[in-house]
């Protein structure tokens, strides 16, 4: 069979989509049912193909040009494929997002005016290492109406190609065309191009990446370009409480976009409390890069002004003493992503002033930065992280992956009747009501 090029798959998609829309969320959930029973049931052949991945990816380690953090991000195992079964049903149990009525509003009798979710259309992702993000990617698509062009990273070639096409054949019953993919380097230019009929791209990687992606296309893109995150230990923080959340921020997951990059550590309590917690990230393995006071106070390796904007992925934090809280709200603004931020401390007016002064997509009190996910969010899973503000923001799940459309149900009313001298005014008055179609004519 000859392979389809990229404009026929993404033309594939578009009509897709139209007839994916609609589908009842009882038929989109059963086809995730039916995609996560078979990913249970093909482990093997998934496993296989993942070893062929995990086998050339640390041969390139050995060269130099992969990353450990790369591998890991890339290896599946039993227990990784339970979670993405788990995260496939919990994708399938949440709510419908499609069909809600989000504002209902009279302009007069007879003429009633809905906001209803819709699906966004076709969406473009392209996503590096983990193979985890394709299920994720297109199960959220596809329990929220969209059709998706799925392209993961050639590292991880053999596993993607695996586990698409056991979704493509579990999901046989759906509008053909829904998910699609493509794999060449080549078909992610041509997929760029492809304003006219791609509505949104999320790409997941580095920032380079990301914003390769940005710098490229005119379609929408929803992401992220780094993950530089705080945690900042307040003076009237609870020194146990903060060691426990800076520690589980880094070591946890290093290599992940919401694990902390830069500790923040008020005067007042720093000679008590980085002592400990450095000896602690010492046992873990984590190079600690401080500025100078924090060198006066725990042994560890100079940092440069370079170390406050890295985002390292990897066992290595920097660390800045602060003289006030304003201070190390600047050095965030400064230095952050708009990714995610933490405060460490018992006083909450001070917690408030922290989190409502900065401009981040999710600020925390008393809580580790890996918080900041879909799947914790309990929004089922993730397509991403989004710093911007003019869609979705944050962990992107359902809703994020839903636009609206204005329905207007009218009994045979005319634009002239509210129009001139005698114009009839509206009445604009919102009430609670659900959209159902024909209500007003009787159907």
């Amino acid at each position: 069979m000859t392979e389809k090029d990229t404009k026929t798959k993404v033309s594939e998609a578009e009509s897709a989509a139209l007839r994916l829309a609609t589908l009842s969320d009882e038929e989109r959930s059963e086809a995730l049912h039916d995609i996560a029973d078979a990913i249970d049931e093909n482990r093997e052949t998934i496993l296989e193909a993942n070893e062929k991945d995990v086998a050339e990816a640390e041969e390139m380690l050995a060269n130099g040009e992969y990353s450990q953090a790369l591998v890991d991000r890339l290896d599946l195992s039993d227990s990784k494929l339970d979670s993405i079964v788990e995260m496939v049903r919990s994708v399938a149990g949440q709510d419908d997002p499609l069909g809600k009525t989000l504002s209902a509003r009279e302009l007069d009798e007879g003429l009633e005016l809905y906001k209803v979710s819709v699906p966004i259309g076709v969406i473009g992702t392209v996503f590096e290492s983990r193979p985890d993000a394709l299920v994720q990617i297109a199960a959220l698509s596809l329990k929220s109406g969209n059709a998706v062009i799925l392209k993961g990273g050639s590292e991880a070639s053999y596993s993607n190609r695996a586990l698409f096409e056991i979704i493509q054949d579990a999901t046989a019953d759906s509008p053909d065309g829904w998910a699609q993919l493509i794999e060449a380097r080549e078909d992610v230019d041509t997929l760029l191009g492809m304003d006219d009929a791609v509505d949104l791209l999320m790409p997941r990687g580095s920032s380079e990446f990301v914003r390769y992606i940005q710098d490229n296309t005119s379609i929408p893109v929803l992401g992220h370009t780094e993950g530089i995150c705080h945690v900042y230990v307040d003076s009237e923080a609870d020194l146990s409480m903060a060691a426990d959340i800076a520690y589980d921020a880094k070591v946890q997951y290093p290599a992940v976009c919401n694990a902390v990059e830069t500790l923040l550590v008020h005067e007042d309590v720093a000679e008590e409390f980085l002592p400990a917690v450095a000896a602690r990230y010492d046992e873990a393995g984590v190079e600690l890069r401080g500025d100078e006071r924090a060198r006066e106070i725990a042994e560890m390796n100079e940092a440069t002004e370079a170390d406050w904007s890295t985002e390292y992925g990897d066992l290595i934090l920097s660390v800045k003493v602060v003289d006030s809280l304003s201070n190390a709200v600047d050095h965030i603004t400064t230095y952050g992503s708009k990714h995610t931020e933490s405060i460490v401390t018992t006083d909450a007016d001070r917690a408030s002033r922290f989190m409502r002064g900065l401009d981040s997509a999710s600020v925390f009190h008393n809580a580790s930065t890996r918080f900041s996910d879909g799947y914790r969010y309990g929004l089922g899973a993730e397509v991403g992280i989004s710093t911007g503000k003019t869609h979705a923001r944050g962990p992107v799940g359902l809703e994020g992956l839903t636009t609206y459309k204005y329905y207007l149900e009218g009994s045979g009313q005319l634009v002239g009747t509210y129009a001139g001298e005698d114009a009839v005014p509206f009445k604009h008055n919102d009430f609670d009501g659900e959209w159902n179609p024909g209500h007003l004519s009787g159907e």
